[in-house]
């Protein structure tokens, strides 16, 4: 696969970038890869959301060869041959490899621990829907605030107001 036949077949997708990788290419959008060209085939990048699509196909992971054992990377999976035919679905199929890979980069920064950092934001974490039961000492801590605050303002309220002075008192207070 060359660069000229990729930018073709991503046609109805939308803008690419191809980059040189491995033995292939790499092709992302908006700066996510979501593909990879490789001798063996193109292959999109796949998660549990989408895994099912690729072996409903009779696809299989992308794998290498070391020369201890097989790789398998279950993150990309082999794209089937008959979507190279028809542009449209393929471009169905790009856009979900690219939903996988953007959720995929999202899972990887908040696994990070520099955003795994309890900061204060999050005091209301506990489990507010358990009451706790009020302790003896409180209760009478809640009694004792009552009595101080509250008892002396009712008292006060209870207390009879003075009589306004009469016309005939205030008159004798001005000949005075």
């Amino acid at each position: 696969m060359d660069r000229d036949f990729l930018i073709d077949l991503f046609a109805d997708f939308g803008p690419v970038t191809i980059r040189r990788m491995f033995s292939g290419f790499g092709i992302s959008a908006d700066g996510t890869t979501f593909a990879l060209a490789l001798r063996a085939g193109l292959y999109f990048r796949a998660d549990e959301a989408t895994k099912p699509l690729y072996e409903a196909e009779g696809s299989h992971p992308f794998q290498y060869q070391t020369r201890a054992r097989t790789v398998t990377v279950n993150s990309y999976w082999q794209l089937p041959a008959r979507l190279f035919d028809d542009s449209e679905e393929l471009s169905v199929w790009a856009r979900a490899a690219w939903a996988a890979a953007q959720r995929a980069a999202l899972k990887k920064l908040f696994s990070d621990p520099r955003f795994n950092v309890m900061d204060g934001l999050d005091t209301y974490v506990d489990d507010y829907t358990k009451a706790e039961p009020v302790t003896e000492e409180l209760l009478a801590r809640l009694e004792h605030a009552r009595q101080t605050l509250l008892v002396p303002k009712q008292e006060e309220e209870k207390k009879p107001e003075t009589e306004p002075a009469k016309k005939d008192d205030v008159d004798k207070r001005q000949d005075a």
